[in-house]
């Protein structure tokens, strides 16, 4: 027995194969396209469901596919008629083309939305798409989910948590309908904020939980893909929360950090935290059972192509393993304008702490800046209520650094794993293994860790963090 799971990322496509015991049997991927300008961001929603049926029927043939589940990017919204079909181009995750309706989002709900809400969140695109009466909201899963089932399906409370959806209890349940196996998500859609935005509920997909039977495969889309016919579709959950399960950082006190181009952090409580500053929202456990906090920086290992242009960086990264400790040099390096976590500051700009006389020195400055921001984070959180990190899984690109690896389980102060196979897809494979049933039980069977990394004491890294908080405090970003 076998299940799949499925990335709609930004850059590519990708499927992955997995069998009940973590063993990965196939993997494939396609490139995806994206058109940009300075404030906006689109994708061609045709071009995921040809880049689906491609990694599928690659992947399919090499083991008996129990059921699928799919993840894509939070945020990423769109328009498709009353089938399922996309009538719109795709607005991606980082669009903040509606940053206008914000305004209007707070002012139809300020108690709800007044810290929540942010430019680059699926409601205020959704406002500017401005859907006609017989159109329907969807997000990037749910639109290849339906093209795979052949009819509209219901979304997860994962990818409905950016498009305005209450993951607590609204006392009014809008057109959140009972999902494929009958039962409903917790919470619901603000049905009187909806109608004071002028979006009627019936434009609205229904809500289930992670894991949620929500179709299955039609015979047009077996023949193509090669999944058998009546293969089970199970609601997904978002990139972020995919790597998450993953990493198998499904209990308080395991947290995992996805550290790509920007950096992402997501752990477990068994309450819902509050943040009043806005940095921090919660997404459901998948079991139902818990939350799912966390936030995504703009720092991240996206500045080093940006700040050091042309640079051999794994070279770079070989001679910072040979440095006797850390250098003097701290940069706060941001991938675009602003910060969201763990602080806001929408007027943050990045900086530079100490001499910067070569190229190493700014290498070394970056990872120490990510690192500390990271360590920020977890110190943040933890005022919040969440528990402190008993260990943090790393994921994304940022592990093939030795260096960074090490110097980050150094700044954190705890043991930082490697998992073998930590990508998002591996853990929709993972969330579709669970068949109904305990997810974070079904992660501990089958994620498997392939390298402990522990802690080294360093009072000169302290003192570099020290600075570095002293600085952003100085320039009013942590008020």
């Amino acid at each position: 027995m076998a299940w799949i799971g499925v990335d709609l990322g930004t850059q590519s496509v990708r499927a992955v194969l997995v069998e009940a015991t973590g063993e990965v049997l196939a993997r494939a991927a396609r490139p995806l396209t994206s058109r940009r300008g300075e404030v906006w961001h689109e994708q061609d929603p045709q071009e995921w469901i040809t880049a689906v049926e491609q990694v599928l029927a690659e992947v399919a043939s090499f083991g008996e596919v129990e059921g699928l589940a799919i993840c894509s990017t939070s945020g990423t919204v769109l328009l498709t008629d009353l089938d399922g079909r996309p009538v719109s181009p795709a607005l991606m995750y980082d669009d903040a083309r509606a940053a206008n309706f914000l305004p209007r989002i707070v002012a139809a709900d300020p108690d709800r939305w007044g810290s929540a809400m942010q430019p680059t969140w699926a409601l205020p695109k959704i406002l500017w798409l401005d859907p006609a009466e017989d159109q329907l909201v969807a997000h990037s899963a749910d639109v290849v989910a339906a093209d795979l089932a052949g009819h509209p399906v219901a979304t997860d409370t994962s990818h409905a948590l950016k498009t305005g959806y209450d993951l607590v209890d609204v006392g009014e349940r809008g057109s959140d309908a009972p999902g494929a196996d009958g039962a409903a998500a917790p919470g619901g859609w603000p049905a009187s904020a909806f109608e004071r935005l002028g979006l009627p509920g019936h434009l609205l997909p229904q809500v289930v939980l992670p894991g949620t039977l929500i179709g299955t495969v039609s015979v047009a889309k077996a023949q193509v893909t090669g999944v058998p016919a009546g293969t089970p579709i199970v609601a997904g959950m978002t990139d972020g929360c995919a790597a998450q399960i993953a990493a198998g950082a499904l209990t308080p006190g395991a947290w995992n950090s996805v550290l790509g181009t920007t950096l992402v952090l997501k752990g477990v409580t068994k309450d819902l935290i509050t943040d009043p500053t806005g940095a921090v929202y919660s997404h459901r456990h998948p079991d139902g059972d818990g939350w799912l906090p966390g936030g995504a920086s703009n720092t991240g290992a996206g500045a080093l192509t940006t700040m050091l242009p042309g640079a051999d960086l794994d070279a770079l990264d070989r001679a910072a393993t040979q440095l006797a400790g850390p250098v003097g040099a701290t940069i706060y390096p941001l991938t675009k304008p602003g910060e969201r976590f763990p602080f806001v500051a929408p007027e943050a700009a990045g900086f530079e702490l100490g001499d910067v006389p070569d190229d190493l020195h700014r290498y070394v400055g970056v990872l120490q800046g990510v690192a500390f921001i990271e360590r920020l984070a977890f110190e943040h959180l933890t005022k919040l209520g969440a528990e402190a990190p008993r260990s943090v899984a790393l994921t994304g690109g940022a592990v093939r650094s030795e260096h960074w690896n090490q110097l980050r389980a150094d700044v954190l102060g705890v043991p930082v794993e490697l998992p073998e196979a930590a990508d998002p897809a591996y853990g929709m494979a993972v969330l579709a293994a669970s068949g109904g049933t305990s997810v974070a039980e079904t992660a501990r069977r089958m994620v498997r860790i392939g390298r402990v990394i522990e802690p080294r004491p360093s009072d000169r890294l302290t003192d570099l963090y020290g600075g570095f908080v002293a600085e952003l405090d100085r320039r009013g970003y942590l008020r």
